[in-house]
């Protein structure tokens, strides 16, 4: 159920399926939640511009259900962002990211929510 999304000015050649395997990977591992269950999603080569210049930047979202809060979001941000510097070269200060607490009735799985499922 955890899904990590990011639009960014950075081009579509660096976005290659081993660095979504690196992305999907960490988020697993920085929230605890089986990595069967993440789903990532880059959607590169936005027109972006951060504080007047095009240099990369981008926006990101990481949804989960439980294991996001304050304590929780300052771990999840280290593992991000020098991740996300190294492969795609946006800087901490050239990105946000929206953590959110999801409930489990409010995410779908499978024909129904997981509310239902693990509820």
């Amino acid at each position: 159920m955890p899904h990590f999304r990011l639009e960014t000015n950075v081009s579509k050649s660096k976005v290659t399926p081993e660095l979504l395997k690196k992305i999907s990977k960490a988020v697993a591992q920085t929230l605890g939640k089986p990595e069967s269950y993440v789903a990532i999603t880059v959607v590169p080569d936005q027109l972006m511009t951060w504080g007047g210049t095009d240099e990369p930047c981008g926006t990101a979202t990481l949804m989960s259900i439980g294991c996001l809060g304050v304590a929780e979001n300052k771990k999840h941000a280290a593992v991000l962002y020098p991740l996300l510097e190294k492969e795609l070269g946006i800087l901490g200060n050239r990105l946000y990211i929206t953590f959110l607490d999801q409930s489990t009735s409010s995410v779908g799985y499978t024909g129904t929510t997981f509310h239902s499922l693990f509820g």
